[in-house]
């Protein structure tokens, strides 16, 4: 059935059942901002309810190890970290930051196993735009792209980030929403309810080449963006996309100046989720410019959480709920690419993207 532009509200997704809370497999998370990791550290992550050692290595390269031993499981980022090999605190045994294990102390020479037949798993990694990346699946060789920034993407200026208690979905969906932005982030600076006014933006699917996914195409931004015009010095065209598994990328542009922020949400465990929220701009004045905006950005991030943590709240009492045209309309978008997304994993093809191009309309 097509839910892209139905006649009348209808029932929403069940958050619970079905790919509801699904954490996608074979897709690029996001992992940590480049800054993080210091070389020759490592540090313990749980992603996708992983443990996921972590580090750049003495030569400043990134890496991802499963954080438990091969032998009895003990955390690896309980132990050492010399820069070249990480060492299990319990029995002595060593691994290269690409797995292969190089010493196991308690065996001679006869007894088996030899360092040379124990791997530790290895999780793909990029580091792209100052971002570090990790690939959460089994698929090894030829690896889709990471998400990319347009334009800045070497001027990264900013990088915060806020730990929701709910599942991807929420996280994601709460994000995305068009229409809470008046509630939500109410400001003179920003928006409030007096501002709300109709509006018509165009949509379009992602190309195959950037990932399942849609496009708001290029559009001037709406005259309650205020602060996008002090910021850029004028109205600006803006952009925005989404892809999966987690990632919103928007792109605002006047003649002189450019901003892009990345949004991406990584799954923690089944009921946990980062949301990471990295911003670009090349308008003069960076350190003064990041004073102001950090914590504008954390005021909104933790504004979203509350918001999604009130969501989570109500449907614990298992409500009959709706979705609504047009402005639900990105959700189910979601919902529906994201059973396409697992339909084609356990049909063994590539997934197709299902959205058409479409002008959708709310007010907000």
């Amino acid at each position: 059935m097509d839910d892209t532009r139905p006649d009348q509200p209808h029932a929403a997704p069940d958050y619970r059942l079905g790919v509801g809370g699904v954490m996608l497999r074979e897709a690029w998370y996001y992992a940590a901002p480049a800054s993080a990791l210091a070389r020759g550290k490592a540090v313990h992550r749980t992603l996708l309810g992983e443990p996921v050692l972590l580090g750049r290595d003495a030569g400043g390269n990134v890496f991802a190890l499963r954080d438990t031993c091969p032998h009895r499981g003990t955390l690896l980022s309980k132990g050492k970290f010399d820069g070249r090999e990480v060492e299990c605190p319990y029995h002595g045994w060593r691994f290269r930051t690409d797995g292969q294990c190089t010493a196991i102390p308690s065996q001679t020479a006869a007894q088996r196993p030899q360092p040379g037949d124990i791997r530790a798993e290895v999780f793909p990694v990029r580091e792209h735009q100052g971002n570090v990346w990790i690939y959460m699946g089994t698929q090894r060789g030829a690896l889709p792209p990471v998400p990319e920034v347009p334009a800045i993407g070497n001027k990264r200026q900013l990088y915060v980030s806020m730990v929701f208690d709910c599942n991807i979905d929420l996280a994601v969906i709460g994000l995305m929403d068009p229409a809470h932005g008046a509630f939500v982030h109410s400001s003179s600076l920003w928006r409030n309810e007096a501002s709300i006014h109709e509006k018509h933006k165009a949509f379009s699917p992602l190309p195959e080449s950037e990932g399942l996914g849609w496009r708001m195409d290029r559009h001037t931004a709406s005259r309650n963006s205020r602060a996008y015009a002090l910021f850029l010095g004028g109205a600006p065209e803006t952009e925005i996309s989404y892809r999966l598994p987690s990632v919103r990328i928007e792109h605002a542009r006047t003649p002189r100046y450019n901003y892009c922020g990345l949004t991406a949400c990584t799954p923690i465990t089944a009921d946990r989720t980062e949301v990471h929220h990295v911003m670009y701009w090349d308008v003069p004045g960076a350190a003064i410019m990041r004073a102001i905006m950090r914590p504008i950005a954390m005021r909104f991030l933790d504004q979203d959480r509350r918001a999604v943590m009130s969501m989570v709240e109500g449907l614990a009492f298992d409500p009959k709920t709706v979705l609504v045209q047009d402005a639900d309309t990105q959700t189910r978008w979601y919902f529906r690419l994201k059973r396409e997304f697992l339909a084609a994993q356990a049909e063994g093809r590539a997934p197709k993207n299902p959205i058409t191009p479409v002008t959708l309309s709310w007010r907000s």
